[in-house]
């Protein structure tokens, strides 16, 4: 069994692969396979994929290409964990790169954490800048749940959720049926809370292991109507997952689904409304309101009018 499993999603990112791979390629730490899912990329993403299986095999790492319909992100992360075999298991997006030394890192500071947590830093690709990480402070261990609290509406350079700051155990991810939900946006939304939850011993080191690109375009000015679909969805899904549990303070993740609902509808137009409002769980959406009296009265506007509940969100 290697030490760790690198999961790497691929679709469409030929012009940014080979940074990937050939950083990948060179950790100088070599206790660990490589995963790589050819999401059903239309470019040369597959056949670059292909080009890599003899400098990994002469580095004697195991290295597995597997090439599939383009079914989205989760469901390429998900072929991933499938055949993992790794210890622990990291998430590396096609068009980023980890630090150079990132699993020597791990390795030092491993000692049988669910999910081991790292810092980042953020590539500019237009200016070729690289922005100083964010500091952050060594914590642990404590439980998942402890370290949810603590930091999941903190305001971060990274959101919160993010998967790929985090080293997770895969015993872990499978004991608890952890895996990405098909076909939806903001897949780490509703990921990276029942983790958390599930998780009884998390570690946090300050190193920046992981360095993400920020492509021109890469960053959406407008959120779709589907966005806002997937994120009403999450909300529901997480309140009826979350509600009936009663032996963890649910404080921070309340106000986190609360926000998940304004957002929902916070610039969404009347013509979205109309398909919107349909898909609100109201029973759910009134129980995670309670912890503000802000947000009761932001939830008693929405189920008035959207209009109300924008004019009452601005101005407050």
């Amino acid at each position: 069994m290697p030490r760790f499993s690198i999961l790497i999603p691929v679709y469409n990112v030929e012009a940014y692969l080979d940074d990937c791979l050939q950083n990948v390629h060179g950790q100088p730490f070599t206790d660990f396979e490589v995963i790589a899912v050819d999401d059903g990329s239309t470019d040369g993403s597959g056949e670059l994929l292909e080009r890599y299986r003899t400098p990994f095999a002469v580095r004697k790492i195991p290295y597995t290409v597997i090439h599939q319909e383009n079914l989205g992100l989760s469901a390429a992360r998900n072929t991933a964990l499938d055949h993992a075999t790794g210890e622990y298991v990291l998430f590396l997006d096609s068009d980023d790169i980890l630090s150079f030394n990132a699993l020597s890192v791990l390795e030092r500071n491993l000692h049988g954490e669910d999910i081991l947590c790292f810092n980042g830093k953020r590539y500019f690709e237009k200016g070729r800048t690289v922005e100083e990480p964010e500091p952050m402070q060594p914590e642990g261990p404590l439980s998942g749940w402890d370290y949810f609290n603590r930091h999941a509406i903190e305001a971060h350079r990274f959101a919160f959720v993010c998967v790929v700051l985090r080293c997770y155990r895969r015993q872990f991810l499978l004991d608890n049926g952890l895996r990405f939900h098909p076909g939806i946006y903001h897949e780490d939304n509703l990921f990276t809370p029942l983790a958390c939850y599930h998780a009884r011993k998390v570690s946090v080191i300050p190193d920046a292991l992981y360095l993400y690109r920020v492509r021109p375009g890469s960053i959406m000015a407008h959120r779709s109507l589907q966005h806002r679909k997937d994120l009403l969805a999450i909300a529901n899904e997480l309140a009826g997952y979350f509600i009936p549990i009663t032996d963890v303070d649910k404080t921070v993740l309340y106000r986190s689904l609360t926000h998940h609902y304004q957002v929902t509808f916070a610039d969404s137009t009347p013509k979205e409304d109309r398909q919107l409002l349909p898909l609100v769980d109201w029973s759910a959406y009134r129980c995670v309101s309670r912890t503000k009296l802000r947000h009761r009265l932001l939830y008693c506007a929405l189920r008035i009018s959207p209009t109300l509940f924008r004019f009452m969100l601005h101005i407050s």
